[in-house]
């Protein structure tokens, strides 16, 4: 960010994908991981716990299909993998709303999709 950019909208905003391929697809989804549902309950906690200034969306596929469901937080731009509502819960109390990170849940740079064929 530089002098010039406008402040941020949000303080933070999540995008969860939502990528839906066909069964059996080798890489997999992470919509049928579950991601709709823990997008679905991260919006509504966040709206029920009145954070502000926060945006839960739907994303397209965001590539970490193998480790899905997947999530990135801006604007720091931090990965997760929740796999549960308490998953979600717990990156909502850590990150969004006290600052911190849920290391057993985060996606890193060792992470990575295997090359594409």
């Amino acid at each position: 960010m530089t002098d010039a950019d406008p402040p941020p909208f949000y303080a933070a905003h999540v995008f969860v994908c939502t990528n839906r391929r066909q069964d059996g697809h080798p890489r997999g989804c992470c919509a049928a991981s579950g991601s709709e549902k823990l997008r679905d309950y991260m919006k509504a906690r966040a709206k029920e716990l009145k954070i502000p200034a926060i945006r839960v969306n739907s994303a397209g596929c965001l590539d970490r299909c193998e480790f899905g469901p997947a999530m990135v937080i801006y604007p720091e731009g931090v990965w997760y993998r929740p796999v549960s509502t308490e998953d979600v819960e717990e990156i909502l109390q850590v990150h969004v709303i006290g600052g911190g990170r849920v290391a057993r849940l985060m996606l890193t740079e060792q992470d990575v999709p295997p090359p594409k064929r």
